[in-house]
């Protein structure tokens, strides 16, 4: 599998990440071939050679007539849809779209397909990201990570007149990523390129333990006093062994071969009560061929008394095993939709959005439908409208679907689910905005 890693020291932006990617052996002109399928016309891009703070690098010039053309995010979703673009590509096309939509949709309290797009709406920015998609996929890439992202201060100016540098969309598109400030008034890191980061990055964190094959360089359109305007990107495949780094958690188990499937089944639920990272039966065959169970349960090292002491006393067995090992969770975050006029959450991971079962079957008690259309409902709606924030405390806010689905459905569905008494809140209830 090859893994493109981007080294975002002075940040990203979209011509920056192809030049990078064309700087690393992608052939434009495959690249352009790929693009010309797109149903737009009227521009042109070359890569150029140049130098940013003594480092070789590749600057992708793409050059368009000037439009007064402003494009929603849907819009743009069909243009990249109309092309006869590879899967990958398009699928990769699509996801940052998405994620620039999403980002877009929550700064202006818009839906997301209908944001109007001005400078990333722009064909120069089509271009780069679909470009960018391509080289990709010129390059045979699997995975793309990236370090943390830097970002410069002050002000900058954009459509809608002088903003905070970082744009609030970036700021937005970067959310949950690693960034880091640098004291230079200037965009280090655009829209596009933060977008491409929400959209594509699997990962983040330094380079992972990889057989390098090729690095590139992508420059921007400006030297910078100190500091070489370019961003990298590491192309390899990652070693097989583990890097050392790792969370660390200690692994417990017992076998037991003389508790019942419901005592079983209750230690799994208190272990994780216990503050287990995980827990899990698993079916052995025990002495003298006796059927058993190997109870195990996965926690942090400060957890071990704890945890070991409820496997103990949960199971009755005579003794615990442990071992120390390390894991490495993708980042994750949890956030909420509405059905039927009832709270969902999801996690969301990168490339991947999964409705939380337990408040779907709640929906589907109440609402007489089947849990797996209520399932797919959450996790349609997370991704056709992104949430309005994070959950952190038990109190997000949370994005109304139903409402909309009414109002444009007045016969759609109807609910017969019970509601509490005048006068008493129902907690499942979304609360009012």
């Amino acid at each position: 599998m090859t893994t493109a890693w981007f080294h975002c020291f002075s940040g990203i932006a979209g011509d920056m990440a192809l030049g990078a990617l064309v700087d690393a052996g992608a052939d434009l002109d495959e690249v352009l071939a790929m693009l010309d399928t797109l149903p737009v016309s009227g521009w042109t891009a070359e890569a150029e050679p140049v130098l940013r703070g003594g480092i070789a690098g590749t600057k992708v010039h793409v050059r368009a007539r000037d439009t007064t053309v402003v494009r929603t995010a849907a819009h743009i979703q069909g243009l990249v849809a109309e092309a006869r673009l590879p899967a990958r590509v398009q699928e990769r096309a699509h996801a940052v779209f998405s994620a620039l939509a999403r980002a877009e949709g929550a700064l202006h309290r818009r839906p997301a397909d209908q944001v109007h797009l001005h400078e990333v709406g722009g064909i120069d920015a089509i271009v780069d990201i679909v470009g960018t998609c391509a080289a990709l996929e010129v390059l045979g890439v699997d995975e793309v990570r990236c370090s943390p992202i830097a970002v410069g201060l002050g002000v900058v100016r954009a459509a809608h007149g002088v903003i905070p540098n970082p744009a609030p969309a970036v700021v937005e598109l970067l959310r949950g990523a690693p960034t880091r400030g640098v004291d230079l008034p200037v965009e280090l890191t655009t829209p596009t390129g933060a977008a491409l980061v929400a959209g594509l990055a699997g990962g983040f964190g330094p380079l992972p333990a990889m057989t390098v094959a090729a690095t590139g360089y992508g420059a921007g359109s400006r030297e910078i006093d100190g500091r070489p305007n370019l961003t990298q990107v590491v192309l390899g495949h990652l070693l097989e062994s583990a890097p050392a780094d790792g969370q660390p958690v200690v692994l417990l188990e017992a076998n037991v071969d003389d508790v019942t499937g419901e005592v079983l089944a209750h230690a799994v639920a208190a272990l994780l009560d216990a503050g287990a990272h995980d827990a899990w039966i698993t079916p052995v065959v025990g002495k003298k061929g006796r059927p058993a169970h190997q109870v195990s349960t996965l926690c942090d090292p400060a957890l071990v008394a704890q945890v070991r002491g409820v496997l103990a006393d949960e199971t009755g067995t005579l003794g615990v095993r442990g071992q120390t090992l390390e894991r490495w969770p993708s980042a994750r975050r949890q956030e909420r939709v509405v059905v039927d006029d009832l709270s969902v959450r999801v996690k969301v991971s990168p490339g991947r959005v999964k409705a939380e079962f337990d408040d779907a079957a709640r929906v589907a008690r109440r609402t007489d439908r089947p849990v797996r259309d209520v399932l797919a409902e959450a996790e349609g709606a997370w991704r056709a409208e992104g949430p309005a924030q994070p959950v952190d405390d038990g109190r997000a806010s949370v994005t109304s679907i139903h409402a909309r689905e009414q109002a444009a459905h007045p016969s759609g569905h109807h609910h017969d689910h019970p509601h509490p008494p005048a006068g008493e809140p129902d907690p499942d209830e979304v609360p009012p905005a």
